[in-house]
């Protein structure tokens, strides 16, 4: 019986490398629409680790890679400046919208939905 355990090995870190560069390619295009990014990891269990990306404009979004190694490594691919927390005048740089505001506190102070 032979062994595949190297072979398992090298396909998981082949693909863990594919989805990091997808994921820098992502980033670098975001940084780019927004003058500029910079990003914090944040764990979501099984499901990963959220890459928070915060423009320079206040734009923000996210992406979820499938583990924090990943999430690292396509960071690290875009040159993204990484914050320990979400923050400070990190969080500060976020601009929030009418969408925001109605869809999160909106709703929790009674305010309408965006169904």
């Amino acid at each position: 019986m032979a062994d595949t355990t190297q072979g398992d090995t090298t396909q998981a870190k082949a693909g863990a490398e594919r989805t990091a560069a997808k994921l820098a390619k992502r980033i670098q295009a975001f940084s780019k629409e927004h003058g500029g990014a910079e990003g914090q990891l944040a764990y979501i269990g099984q499901m990963g680790t959220r890459i928070v990306l915060v423009g320079e404009d206040g734009g923000w979004g996210d992406l979820v890679a499938p583990s924090h190694d990943v999430a690292k490594s396509a960071a690290e691919k875009a040159g993204l400046t990484l914050h320990e927390n979400f923050d400070g005048d990190f969080a500060a740089k976020v601009r929030t919208g009418p969408y925001e505001w109605t869809r999160m506190a909106g709703i929790q102070i009674g305010g309408p939905s965006n169904d």
